[in-house]
């Protein structure tokens, strides 16, 4: 009569709400000899036929164990009206002499949104409930919103209640959870919607909302999430937004960015491989070890490696330093070195060379990089390393501390200290030979003798003139040329080399004027001959044409006397002589 009346009463107690624990995902902590027949699910699979506990409807747990722990997943958060538990009875009388009475006692059942009970909400914690009370169906109303309905039980205090099982068990053989398989909705078919536009759960009965969308807050969900909050019941914080503003209430996103050192849309991630600042676009510097730096202003914050300095490590050591804070000193012959290891790999100073710069020049060689030679020391000796000065001064024709300036004009030898001789144009830097001839009057390879007998001039080469008495050793001068005696006849001082001038202007008069006269004479001569062979031509001219004017008359048979031909017109006659002149040729004149 009981159990029907249970029955009864749970029927009208679930009307029409559905049991959204059906089939669900479940778990429990240390099942039964680790055997599937005892599995989690078992409490899940609509079975309740048998309560036996071992006949593979019920789960079981681990014995001795001080905790039970049992959850189903609803798969979503849904809105829960009652949750009835179904505990294990063998199929024997349930009342005080059943042992799994002892078992039950003290359980509690929660409502989560995760597997942490602590996290949800106490449905049901038994506190009253005897070995002679308790129910082996127990039904609670908890009118709430979750997505993990969790049994649990202990056995954690030395001195449990009266009644207890030494050990905290599981031994479920169905746990159902009714309410509504759709969130938003309420009343006993779940059909009415939540009165509040924001309210995503609302009581299962009255419609009051118990819990807001994403992003919304307030009694009637009327607000959005403020003081940098969003999401959820406004319970997730805003990341690092820029200038802390707020971010979007329901995602949580950041409007306008990320502040300094933050990164991804929520600006909740830092940022990272050795980057920093403004959506993480800065390198980090040398941070000691290749630490991170400092994600908002680059800090290296364990410090530098060696060869960099300064907050960010980005500034190597300033030249001449190196190592770890830039603490060693390079060497002294370095040109700056590496300001992590301290090689000198950027070179040395004037003088030195080497791997560490500890090798002075040599090879005639001095300066930067030993790339400079030395001068014309004397025994070609090496030169200073670094300066280039020779140190036992220079070799012949070379003066000046690196020897490299030649000797002056007029002087010669080691340092340029002797003088060239007086009588020498110019002498060898190296041995003094006047090399570039004699003063005039002097010769030798140091013209140092004057000019021989007969000599005169610029290297003696000049002979002397017409002297007088030059067949006696009369000289002319060694210099200049002058004869010292005088000049012989005709020839003029000082040197005898050139002719008399006034001797030979005179000579000069006579001849031109006896030239002249021979000219006129001939020329004479030959206008007197060229009248004469003229005058002869005309001559033998006119005989010849009144020889051949004869000759014509007689040939027509006409004779004229004197008289008649004197009496002609002269001009008349002239002109015809004129002509027979012109017709006759003169070789024909000639042999008549």
């Amino acid at each position: 009569m009981f159990f029907r009346w249970l029955c009864l009463g749970l029927l009208a107690f679930t009307g029409a709400y559905e049991n959204v624990a059906l089939y669900r995902q479940a778990k429990q902590r240390k099942p039964y000899n680790n055997a599937a027949t005892f599995d989690a699910s078992n409490a899940v699979d609509g079975l309740k036929s048998d309560l036996h506990g071992l006949n593979g409807q019920c789960v079981l747990s681990a014995e001795n164990q001080n905790v039970a722990y049992w959850w189903v997943n609803l798969s979503t958060v849904m809105s829960i009206h009652h949750i009835t538990i179904y505990y294990r009875t063998d199929n024997v009388p349930w009342d005080s002499k059943n042992g799994y009475t002892a078992r039950f006692l003290g359980f509690s059942v929660y409502v989560s949104n995760t597997t942490d009970r602590l996290q949800g909400t106490l449905c049901y914690k038994d506190d009253n409930f005897t070995r002679f009370t308790i129910p082996a169906v127990f039904t609670t109303t908890c009118p709430i919103h979750g997505q993990y309905v969790i049994y649990y039980n202990d056995r954690l205090k030395d001195v449990n209640p009266d009644g207890y099982s030494d050990d905290a068990q599981n031994e479920l053989c169905e746990v159902e959870v009714y309410g509504c398989n759709t969130t938003g909705y309420y009343g006993a078919n779940c059909s009415i919607p939540c009165p509040d536009e924001n309210c995503q759960y609302c009581h299962i009965e009255t419609g009051t909302c118990q819990g807001c969308k994403t992003g919304y807050q307030g009694h009637r969900c009327e607000l959005v999430c403020t003081n940098r909050t969003y999401g959820d019941g406004c319970k997730y914080g805003c990341g690092f937004c820029s200038n802390s503003t707020q971010c979007h209430h329901i995602t949580g996103k950041c409007f306008d960015g990320c502040g300094r050192g933050y990164k991804s849309d929520l600006c909740n991630q830092t940022c990272e491989s050795k980057t920093y600042g403004v959506d993480c676009n800065d390198t980090c510097g040398q941070c000691l070890d290749g630490n991170q730096c400092f994600h908002i202003n680059g800090t290296c914050l364990t410090g530098c490696d060696a060869g960099y300095q300064g907050d960010l490590c980005k500034t190597s050591c300033p030249n001449g330093f190196y190592g770890q804070d830039c603490a060693y000193k390079c060497n002294d012959k370095c040109s700056g070195c590496n300001n992590v290891d301290g090689r000198c790999d950027r070179g040395c100073n004037p003088g030195w060379k080497g791997e560490n710069c500890q090798q002075p020049c040599d090879g005639k060689l001095y300066g930067e990089n030993c790339t400079m030679s030395c001068g014309q020391c004397n025994y070609e000796a090496q030169c200073h390393h670094i300066n280039g000065t020779c140190f036992n001064g220079c070799n012949q024709g070379y003066q000046g501390d690196k020897c490299i300036e030649e000797c002056a004009d007029g002087t010669f030898d080691y340092n340029c200290e002797e003088t060239c001789g007086a009588n020498c144009n110019s002498c060898n830097k190296k041995s003094g030979v006047c090399d570039l001839g004699c003063k005039p009057g002097w010769r030798g390879l140091h013209c140092e003798m004057d000019c021989r007998a007969g000599y005169f001039g610029e290297n003696c080469s000049s002979t002397c003139g017409n002297c007088l008495n030059i067949e006696n050793n009369s000289t002319c001068h060694p210099v200049t040329g002058s004869c010292s005696e005088g000049c012989e006849h005709g020839y003029q001082e000082p040197t005898c080399k050139e002719k008399d001038k006034a001797a030979q202007t005179s000579l000069t008069v006579v001849f031109s004027i006896l030239f002249s006269v021979i000219g006129l004479v001939l020329m004479m001569a030959g206008i007197f001959v060229f009248f004469k062979i003229k005058l002869k031509r005309s001559n033998h001219n006119r005989k010849r044409d009144v020889t051949e004017k004869n000759i014509e008359l007689s040939s027509h048979g006409v004779v004229q006397h004197y008289d008649e031909l004197h009496v002609r017109d002269p001009e008349e006659t002239y002109t015809a002589l004129k002509k027979a002149e012109e017709e006759t040729p003169y070789e024909e004149i000639q042999n008549i």
